[in-house]
């Protein structure tokens, strides 16, 4: 189960350049379409911008939640292949790094995102015919909670280890269907479940160098973070 928005720090650098074929040579994962899922490694690589004339349109949306669009060319979408993954990526342990198709082999590194939520929508298919389309809601890694979102820590204060355990183990499951506008609610939802049962984990003590927690917050509890 993952332990946070990132498990670890992709190996590519934001706004470089790089050229796919050398990405797949070096990581795996298919060649082609728009999800690719190299094997061994903790993460799926995302392509947008490469099926326009297929009836994709990628975007940001005004709340700041990547739309992206589940492959499969014609007839109805469905969870199978790169949708599945990309869908269970979270309880999979799998981050998702998205590339964006600037021509000639190339693409762009965008960054390291989080599927929160998936949606129906009715599109073309590469016939022209109407078809049921996935549309996947991806949150930046690096999304900053607001305040307000945090005091939906404060009602589990009391709860147990096993508990707060079973929270986080339901928050890292697959992504849900939900509208677009509830994304950004529920991918910080799912992060402060798996959080506080970290820091629950550790009481107190850091698990990755055994110190106590070297400071202390406004109400007494150890200050950690969960990496």
């Amino acid at each position: 189960m993952a332990t946070g928005p990132t498990l670890i720090a992709p190996p590519f650098e934001v706004g470089r350049l790089y050229r796919r074929r050398t990405l797949h040579g070096e990581y795996g994962g298919q060649r082609q379409g728009g999800i690719s899922t190299p094997h061994g490694r903790p993460y799926l690589f995302l392509f947008t911008g490469t099926g326009e004339h297929y009836g994709y349109h990628d975007g940001w949306d005004k709340d700041g939640v990547f739309l992206y669009s589940g492959e499969g060319q014609s007839g109805d979408m469905t969870f199978r292949g790169g949708n599945k993954a990309l869908r269970d990526h979270a309880g999979n342990g799998k981050d998702l790094v998205l590339f964006e198709q600037v021509g000639h082999g190339q693409v762009r590194y965008r960054g390291c995102f989080a599927c929160s939520t998936w949606e129906y929508r009715e599109a073309k298919d590469r016939t022209g015919k109407m078809r049921k389309a996935i549309v996947f809601h991806l949150i930046p890694s690096d999304t900053e909670q607001p305040t307000a979102i945090q005091q939906i820590e404060r009602p589990t204060r009391g709860a147990s280890v096993i508990d707060l355990r079973e929270r986080a183990y339901r928050a890292a499951t697959a992504a849900s269907e939900e509208n677009q506008r509830s994304a950004k609610r529920i991918y910080y939802e799912r992060s402060l479940a798996v959080r506080e049962y970290v820091l629950r984990r550790a009481n107190g003590t850091c698990e990755a160098c055994s110190r106590p927690a070297p400071f202390a917050r406004p109400d007494g509890s150890p200050y950690l973070e969960a990496g």
